[in-house]
């Protein structure tokens, strides 16, 4: 029979799931606000700005391989599942898979929801739907749940630096405009967050296994 969860792991439960919910519904208002109101100065903006920087553009194309497509959504997690195996942390690895299939499923059902349309200067091959991007949900998940198993201040500052490295190679590319990213880091933190507050009871008895094993 499974032990209750204690009150320290309800709350962190409670405030993951929360945080979680508000940002996936801020990423819906942003998506309202760009696309039904279609009236997005900055966007326009940076598209233009990011050009000072093309210089970049070898970086950004190295980004697009990496942080989409069959690579970010199998690769990346996998090697995400098969770290967490070897350290003998199998509900880890479950959360990786879970967290990322959930990322995934509903940056897409955004993409449908709202069917932005991407910038016309666009150098790289995309699908349709450019709110949210894809690319920097992808980094945002990866992030938050490095950040969840190893909860470690440089983990959470070269997250961080990934997520905006990656957001701003997806503007550099043209592939997206700004508040794409800001929606798409939104979503991908948020999803992850609800997904760890549904498994935060199961992650917290592997953790104390693990420290008990030393």
């Amino acid at each position: 029979m499974r032990a209750p969860l204690d009150d320290d792991v309800t709350t962190v439960m409670l405030q993951r799931l929360v945080v979680g919910v508000l940002l996936i519904a801020i990423t819906v208002w942003l998506g309202i606000q760009v696309v039904v109101e279609a009236d997005v100065n900055v966007d326009e903006w940076w598209n233009v700005f990011v050009d000072r920087f093309a210089f970049l553009d070898g970086v950004a194309l190295a980004m697009n391989f990496l942080g989409g497509g069959w690579f970010a959504t199998f690769v990346v997690p996998l090697a995400g599942v098969a770290v967490l195996v070897a350290q003998r942390r199998p509900r880890g690895a479950l959360f990786v898979v879970v967290a990322s299939l959930g990322s995934v499923a509903l940056v897409q059902l955004l993409k449908a929801l709202f069917g932005r349309a991407r910038p016309e200067d666009m150098i790289v091959f995309s699908d349709h739907g450019s709110f949210p991007s894809g690319h920097t949900a992808n980094a945002a998940t990866v992030a938050t749940i490095a950040v969840i198993l190893f909860p470690r201040v440089w983990v959470a500052v070269v997250g961080g630096a990934w997520v905006f490295a990656m957001a701003f190679s997806r503007t550099q590319v043209h592939a997206h405009w700004l508040s794409d990213t800001v929606g798409g880091t939104l979503v991908g933190v948020g999803a992850t967050l609800v997904v760890a507050a549904i498994c935060a009871g199961m992650l917290e008895r592997e953790n104390e296994r693990v420290r008990s094993l030393g």
